[in-house]
């Protein structure tokens, strides 16, 4: 009786004793512990996702690639296999299973550490959302209160759902949706049981179990769980022989851009980093842009095929590498360190035959390329001289020659070779400024610079009409008659006299304003500048949105010396095209929450057409998020000018430097081409009512494109392609004759009113308020009113 007495007692006072120490732990930590309400609004990390206008993705920034999905959506087999693998006893416990907890205690015994930590899904929501990893006895009671506060707090299926959107899956998967996707490329709902037994191993080791680095342990962890099913009663003997008959297939599927346009997913990321800050890349944000699919194509395309037609112009420079010799593994190893670059895939020659050559791709394919695909490829000797035409393949490719090849349409290969120069083009609505494309470059992977924002070059001949729209304003007509003749600026001071000229060293006399923009004499545009005066152009151009920095202040801003990007360029073409309107380009359409919740949705400066700016079209187009009432666009200059300064250039196409243009077959397009000294930066401006589109092509490294290339050899192919197929389809649009034109018969020797019956007048646009000068106002030296022509110390350049 005494030894029962002394057993029943040592029972109450350890019994007593546990007691007193767990109230003693929870009453120390429970003041510590988070509250498990915050589960119910918790906002799991999601990347930021851009998408085009259209809702293509172009891009996904996040280290967590995560897509949460309701428990009602999670497959019955998936959640049978995860708990036979995790927690086969989740629907009885209440947060803790003391047989796993014992289990465990006997591990530590026996081995003197934690081996395994008897958690159950309840205790891994507790640790994945509230605490660190850990292996502490401290972080383990927290564990255990916190699962047994969530099981009060929280239904089984809450539960659920919050683990199997949390947990890590390998290969920045984060949840269960994500890791069907990057292993499988498609959705939880439609894997095989086999490939959800996959998934549901993971959790317990995502290294080690992975399918991706180690399949042979990653099938034994997923025939183990899928025999616990079979065990559990959850799937019968057939189903458990056809899950386990299947080959482990999964492969690495990334994020799949729909739509091809990295320069504009970088300008996005950088505009939400300065709006949101690190929280840009977790909570979800969903941006469209302004960019719609189609017209990013149809840019990309024209910059790449356009600077491989300039490329293939100046000769083939010679293979990238030479690795002759070498076994076709070694050859393997190689072409992996090379990717893509435009489209252009790395390939190594294999064996060089009449009819063309054999290469091996990245893949361990080999494959013809045909002779004919490569008979442009003379040799580069410099920029303005090619060496003897190729008479087989082997002048062009040895064996062991890294090339670049294009895959046709028909699957077929063709020689090319990566561009040497470089292009940029920006194409904006002229009603709101709205980013329709963008291209920054031959290809985002060979250079991340955007041109099209960062490179800052001069403009050359397209930024004359920013000085003849300022003459227009001031007085001129395009009538007026400017002479284009030598002159020579000399200031004390200076080493040598300035004395610029036109390209082709020609000059032509008395020539009417029309005539000089369209065959761009610089010696006009001086002289225009000269009249009308440096600080009233600068005055008037600054208008435009360009920094008065930028500009030189001496008349050589007449020819285009300022240093300005594509995108500064658009934005002040866009005033001539919309009528003269300022805007503000812009690329963001709208910011969504993880949501759907509309947090950001543009409302740009816009061009002031009636139908516009009705109040109730503008909140239905707004879906009720803002009842914020239009903007207009400021006007800047006289809508006139811009109809007048539009005719002009229309000329320019017609029958000027742009005259490449007319194999568009429209009558509605206006523009202007730009070189510089040397040919050293090719430029086209141009525009209808529907988009005005910048290109610019030169060497990020200022050279020479050649002697015989200009604006309208290497700029305005690209402007054309991009443009022909943007308006395919499209009626011709430019924008209606303002009140205040008139239209008068005018003489062309005198630019005066031309009497009745005089030979070859003809018709030209004027302010109604525009007098013709008489033939004795005019300075018969200069063509125009007279004053003195002061002395600058513009640098000379030589422009087109």
């Amino acid at each position: 009786m005494r030894l029962l007495k002394f057993l029943w007692w040592s029972f109450v006072a350890l019994f007593c004793g546990l007691l007193l120490s767990l109230s003693g732990a929870y009453l120390y930590l429970s003041p510590s512990l988070p509250s498990v309400e915050s589960l119910r609004t918790v906002k799991l990390q999601m990347p930021l996702k851009v998408f085009s206008s259209d809702q293509k993705l172009i891009a996904e920034f996040g280290e967590m690639r995560r897509a949460p999905i309701k428990f009602a959506d999670i497959p019955q087999d998936f959640i049978n296999a995860l708990l036979a693998a995790e927690d086969d006893n989740f629907a009885n416990h209440n947060g803790v299973d003391l047989t796993s907890l014992v289990r465990a205690g006997s591990e530590l015994l026996k081995s003197g550490h934690i081996q395994t930590g008897g958690s159950t899904i309840t205790m891994q929501v507790a640790k994945n959302f509230f605490l660190t990893s850990e292996r502490s006895f401290s972080r383990k009671i927290n564990e255990i209160l916190l699962a047994l506060q969530i099981e009060r707090e929280l239904s089984k299926d809450e539960i659920l759902e919050l683990y199997v959107n949390k947990i890590y899956l390998g290969n920045r998967a984060y949840g269960i949706e994500a890791a069907a996707q990057v292993y499988y490329g498609k959705s939880i709902r439609d894997t095989s049981l086999s490939q959800m037994a996959m998934i549901a191993g993971l959790p317990k080791a995502p290294s080690r179990f992975n399918p991706l680095a180690n399949a042979p342990r990653s099938k034994e962890r997923r025939d183990w769980i899928l025999g616990r099913m079979y065990k559990l009663g959850r799937i019968d003997k057939e189903r458990l022989e056809q899950a386990i008959a299947e080959p482990i297939d999964a492969s690495y599927h990334g994020p799949q851009p729909e739509l091809e346009a990295h320069y504009i997913a970088e300008m996005v990321r950088a505009e939400m980093v300065g709006r949101y800050g690190s929280d840009a890349y977790t909570e979800g944000f969903q941006v469209t842009t302004t960019v719609p699919s189609t017209l990013q194509n149809d840019a990309n395309l024209a910059v790449r095929e356009g600077l491989a037609s300039y490329d293939s112009r100046h000769g083939y420079r010679g293979p990238e590498l030479r690795r002759p010799g070498m076994t076709k593994s070694a050859w393997l190893e190689e072409l992996a360190k090379h990717r893509s670059i435009g489209g252009l895939e790395p390939a190594i020659v294999t064996q060089v035959e009449k009819s063309g050559i054999l290469v091996l791709l990245r893949n361990g394919e080999e494959q013809a390329v045909p002779w004919d695909s490569m008979k442009w490829a003379r040799p580069f000797l410099n920029t303005n001289s090619l060496g003897a035409r190729p008479q087989q393949p082997g002048d062009v490719a040895q064996t062991g020659d890294l090339v670049r090849v294009k895959r046709e349409t028909d699957g077929s290969l063709s020689f090319t070779q990566v561009p040497a120069a470089q292009a940029a083009l920006v194409s904006l609505d002229p009603s709101n400024g709205a980013i329709r494309a963008l291209v920054g470059g031959f290809s985002f992977d060979q250079s991340n610079y955007n041109r099209a924002i960062q490179a800052k070059r001069q403009p050359g001949s397209s930024f004359k009409p920013f000085i003849y729209s300022a003459a227009l304003d001031k007085g001129f007509t395009p009538a007026t008659l400017v002479n284009d003749a030598p002159i020579v600026f000399q200031e004390a001071g200076m080493e040598e006299a300035w004395r610029p000229k036109n390209d082709n060293n020609t000059f032509l006399g008395p020539i009417r304003l029309r005539e000089a923009l369209y065959k761009s004499r610089n010696l006009v545009s001086i002289r225009v500048l000269q009249t009308i005066g440096i600080d009233y152009a600068l005055d008037y151009v600054s208008k435009f949105g360009f920094n008065r920095d930028d500009l030189p202040r001496n008349l050589s801003l007449a020819l285009g010396t300022a240093n300005l990007t594509p995108m500064e360029i658009a934005r002040g073409w866009s005033v001539f095209s919309n009528g003269g309107y300022k805007l503000d380009p812009y690329l963001i359409e709208r910011i969504e929450s993880r949501d759907g919740e509309v947090l950001y949705k543009a409302n740009p400066a816009t061009v002031p057409v009636a139908e516009t700016f009705a109040k109730e079209q503008l909140k239905d187009e707004l879906n009720g998020t803002t009842d914020s009432p239009p903007v207009l666009a400021e006007r800047i200059i006289d809508g006139r000018t811009t109809y007048i300064l539009t005719s002009m250039l229309q000329d320019v196409i017609r029958k000027g430097t742009g005259r490449r243009a007319l194999a568009m077959k429209r009558n509605d397009l206006a523009g202007k081409t730009g070189t510089t000294n040397e040919s050293k930066d090719s430029w086209f401006s141009g525009f209808n009512a529907d988009y005005v589109t910048t290109v610019w092509a030169g060497f990020d490294q200022p050279e020479s494109l050649g002697r015989h290339e200009y604006g309208g050899t290497v700029a305005l192919p690209i402007w054309m392609s991009f443009m022909s197929a943007a308006l395919a389809g499209k009626p011709e649009h430019l924008l209606p004759e303002p009140e205040g034109i008139m239209t008068l018969r005018i003489e062309p020797l005198t630019g005066r009113a031309a009497p009745p019956g005089t030979p070859d007048a003809y018709f030209e646009l004027f302010k109604s308020e525009d007098s013709l000068p008489a033939a004795s106002e005019l300075d018969p030296a200069l063509g125009i009113p007279g004053g003195p022509l002061p002395a600058d110390q513009a640098a000379p350049i030589d422009l087109f």
